[in-house]
C-alpha cells in the first residue's frame, strides 16, 4: 500500500462517521469535534474574556440585553446550554458573539446600530443561530481537513523540484481559501441570518426589523470603510444579506405572532 493511501485512510474514516444535519435548514455538515469538546472550549474562552474585558455598568442596556436574550434563547434549541448574556464595555467594537454552551457577549459599540430591542434581537438571533448550527465546530473540522489535504498534496508533489512544489502548494492554499473556505464561511453567515430571522419571529419580534438593522449596519460599514469585495470576505456584502433576508421574510412572518398587549 502506498504512502498516500495510508495517509488518506484515517481521513476517509473520519469523514464517513462525522456527518450531521443543521437544525432548521437540514443542511449536511462535517463535524469532527464533539459537542462536549466544543462547549468546554466556549466556556473556557468566555471566562478568559470576562477577566480581560470590562463589563458595562449601564443598567438600562444590561436590562434590555437580559430581556431580549431570554426571549431569543427560549426558542433556540441548544442542548445543555448554560445561557449567560454579558454586555462588554467597548464602544469601538460593533460586534457580538455566541460561544458554544450559550455564552453570549455583546459589545456596547453595536448598540447605536441596533437602536432598540428588535435590532438587538436581530443580532442575538444571528449569533445564537451560529451556536445552534455548530458553525464553530464545523469551521475547525474544515480547517483540519484542509490541513490534511495539504499534507497529502505535499506527499504527491515530492517527485517534483522544490520550486515546483512551492508553486503548487501556494496554488493549493489560495484555491482552498478562495474556492472553499471563504464561500463556505459566507454560507454559514447566511444560514445564521435565516435561522436568526426565525428565532426573532418566534420570540415575538417583528422579523422585518432585521432588514432595517442591516440597512443601518450597511451605512455604518460604509462610514467605517467596510468590505467591498465579497469573494475575499468571510461575510456576505450587506446588500446581499438584505436581499436574502427579504427573500426569506415570508417564512419568518408565518411564525411571527406579536406579544399580547398588557
Amino acid at each position: 500500500m502506498n504512502t498516500r493511501l495510508l495517509l488518506a485512510l484515517p481521513v476517509v474514516a473520519l469523514l464517513c462517521g462525522s456527518c450531521a444535519v443543521v437544525p432548521e435548514t437540514g443542511r449536511s455538515q462535517l463535524l469532527l469535534i464533539s459537542s462536549a469538546e466544543e462547549m468546554q472550549l466556549g466556556l473556557t474562552e468566555f471566562d478568559k474574556l470576562k477577566q480581560s474585558t470590562p463589563v458595562s455598568k449601564d443598567t438600562a442596556a444590561n436590562t434590555m440585553l437580559q430581556r431580549v436574550g431570554q426571549r431569543i434563547s427560549a426558542v433556540a434549541k441548544l442542548p445543555n446550554a448554560q445561557w449567560e448574556f454579558v454586555l462588554f464595555d467597548d464602544a469601538k467594537t460593533a460586534n457580538a458573539f455566541c460561544l458554544p454552551g450559550g455564552k453570549v457577549g455583546v459589545y456596547t459599540g453595536i448598540l447605536p446600530v441596533t437602536k432598540d430591542e428588535a435590532g438587538l434581537a436581530t443580532v442575538l438571533g444571528h449569533e445564537i443561530a451560529h451556536a445552534v448550527a455548530r458553525h464553530g465546530a464545523e469551521r475547525m473540522s474544515e480547517m483540519l481537513v484542509t490541513k490534511v489535504g495539504g499534507e497529502l498534496f505535499g506527499v504527491a508533489l515530492q517527485k517534483y523540484a522544490p520550486q515546483t512544489q512551492n508553486l503548487f502548494q501556494g496554488v493549493y492554499g489560495l484555491t482552498s481559501q478562495v474556492g472553499w473556505v471563504l464561500p463556505h464561511s459566507r454560507g454559514q453567515e447566511s444560514e445564521a441570518d435565516r435561522i436568526g430571522l426565525k428565532y426573532m419571529a418566534r420570540a415575538g419580534y417583528d422579523p422585518r426589523a432585521a432588514v432595517d438593522f442591516w440597512k443601518r449596519f450597511a451605512e455604518f460599514n460604509q462610514k467605517s470603510g467596510g468590505m467591498k469585495w465579497e469573494f475575499l470576505s468571510t461575510h456576505p456584502l450587506d446588500e446581499t444579506r438584505i436581499k436574502q433576508l427579504e427573500a426569506w421574510m415570508p417564512e419568518a412572518l408565518a411564525e411571527y405572532h406579536p406579544p399580547a398587549a398588557k
